[in-house]
């Protein structure tokens, strides 16, 4: 978009969608980097549900101390925090954006404390967290925080199955492609309920 096409967008809605991924390891099957991917596609079909303009995916967050295999980088939680205040300053002050939507799919508490105690001016912030979703009966494992688990590969399985070394795939997970898309229509539907309602 030109600047003046943003500022007349956000003359309608002063509200930015800000997708924040990680490139971080979930497994051997699953590419480096699948938070971003999957908040990089959610944030695209938001931002046209609700009308919404969307920056680009910040693709390093924070991450658990792991043993991680090849590939992976971090933020810490402080670097991710002040990154942020930086970023939402220049949009809260240099195009008047009023209210902030972060989307992230990361569990980390300290990614998600470097998200959610951003300062502002006026504007708001909102943190819609996908992990934060009641997924009831549509996850077997029940456990939709754990990386390279059944949420992620299914997702991973739906949106870009090239990326997924399917051979490497636990079969335990029972993670599947059409898992995948309803999970990710019941994702886009609750998100864009909640951005419609704000």
């Amino acid at each position: 978009m030109t600047p003046l096409a943003v500022r007349d967008r956000l003359r309608d809605r002063p509200t930015l969608l800000l997708p924040v991924g990680t490139t971080e390891q979930h497994g051997p099957h699953l590419p480096l980097g699948c938070d971003s991917i999957i908040v990089e596609r959610l944030a695209d079909d938001l931002s046209v549900a609700a009308g919404i303009p969307r920056a680009p995916v910040l693709e390093y967050g924070v991450q658990a101390p792991t043993h991680p295999l090849p590939g992976g980088a971090a933020l810490r939680r402080k670097t991710l925090h002040r990154v942020m205040n930086e970023l939402i300053e220049s949009w809260e002050c240099g195009a008047g954006v009023r209210e902030f939507l972060i989307l992230t799919a990361q569990a980390d508490d300290s990614h998600l404390e470097a998200l959610s105690t951003i300062r502002t001016a006026e504007a708001s912030v909102v943190v819609l967290d996908v992990f934060a979703l009641e997924f009831g009966d549509r996850l077997t494992t029940q456990r939709p925080k754990a990386a390279g688990g059944e949420l992620d590969t299914s997702l991973l399985l739906f949106l870009c199955p090239e990326l997924v070394a399917a051979d490497a795939v636990p079969p335990a997970l029972l993670a599947s492609a059409i898992k995948g898309e309803a999970l990710y229509r019941f994702i886009l539907d609750r998100l864009t309920q909640r951005l419609l309602s704000t």
